[in-house]
């Protein structure tokens, strides 16, 4: 289903947070909304879902989801909020099954098929084994997946993710993001997605909305939205950025290519970094090098390798000149 937001504006607390914004996304596919803290971008999720009050339109196949009624919302939009309430000694099985709420009638309880519905999704989420488990025994990880879980228990065309990767180590980021990935493929969800890791949303997101200020700066394929210009406005950076190798297709629809590859390398003085923000195969996560003094002249503090996903770049040159001269 495609999301269209056209004229958004939310005001908290008497001050503006969201200005105008459109946003449009089509069926089936990722956007990512990225942009530096205080943009509007958790807000901007809890606005479309109509859990903030809010001035615009939110549509959802050109169903005006603000005229709609909170239960049968939840049948249309499925959110995962960054910080969820995670009931002490509550089971991954009756969270999951909390997802089924919208389909359950007041003063009703759930039937032999809503907890169907929850089985088969603890299933595919690879999380049979911890249905009987208290979400408060549960690791990083696993919470992410459960709270996901939930989210896919309400049976939606559209999912939003506020941060899916809060909090989650190299590893544990990449398996949130490859299942959200194949979740999406599979069912033909529309994804929306917040992040502030702009290596994994260029890796798969379809496309990126930047918000600066409460407004849109920049939307498009990451190629034309990560430019060094928009991320040192808006995220005060300096960085360059240049083509990336390119490497063979993969299964994912947002194989790389000479539209969307980049790399970003830090040029701050005193600091080094490797830096890939899209491009599946090898997916450089963002790696501070730096360097220090010895003896022998500048040793990159990595050891002369930037740590990627469960394999190693080349060495740095942080070895070979003054970080400080930059390259």
């Amino acid at each position: 289903m495609t999301v269209k937001v056209r004229g958004l504006d939310v005001a908290l607390g008497g001050r503006p947070v969201l200005n105008g914004v459109s946003v449009s996304v089509p069926a089936g596919t990722w956007t990512a909304v990225i942009g530096p803290n205080g943009a509007g971008k958790s807000t901007l999720l809890r606005a479309i879902l109509g859990l903030v009050p809010s001035r615009g339109e939110v549509t959802v196949a050109g169903e005006d989801l603000g005229a709609l009624k909170p239960r049968h919302r939840a049948r249309v939009v499925a959110y995962a909020p960054q910080t969820p309430n995670l009931p002490v000694g509550m089971t991954v099985f009756d969270y999951t099954l909390l997802g089924r709420s919208p389909y359950i009638p007041h003063l009703g309880r759930e039937s032999s098929a809503d907890r169907a519905v929850a089985a088969e999704v603890l299933g595919r989420l690879d999380l049979t084994g911890l249905a009987a488990r208290p979400l408060d025994h549960l690791s990083g990880g696993e919470r992410q997946r459960v709270v996901l879980a939930r989210a896919l228990a309400q049976q939606t065309s559209v999912l939003l993710l506020d941060e899916p990767t809060t909090a989650l180590d190299i590893g544990h980021q990449q398996q949130v993001m490859e299942l959200v990935d194949q979740l999406r493929l599979a069912d033909e969800l529309t994804v929306v997605t917040t992040i502030h890791d702009l290596t994994l949303a260029a890796q798969y997101a379809d496309d990126l909305v930047l918000l600066s200020g409460g407004r849109v700066a920049a939307a498009g394929p990451p190629g034309e939205v990560l430019t060094r210009s928009a991320v040192a406005e808006h995220f005060g950076a300096r960085v360059r950025v240049s083509p990336a190798r390119t490497a063979a297709p993969t299964s994912h629809s947002n194989a790389p290519d000479a539209r969307n590859v980049r790399e970003v390398r830090n040029v701050r003085p005193g600091l080094r970094t490797h830096d890939s923000v899209a491009g599946r195969e090898p997916p450089w996560n963002l790696n501070w090098c730096g360097a220090r003094r010895t003896a022998r002249g500048w040793r990159p503090r990595c050891g002369g390798r930037a740590r990627g996903y469960g394999r190693f770049r080349p060495p740095c040159s942080a070895a070979a000149s003054d970080p400080r001269r930059g390259s």
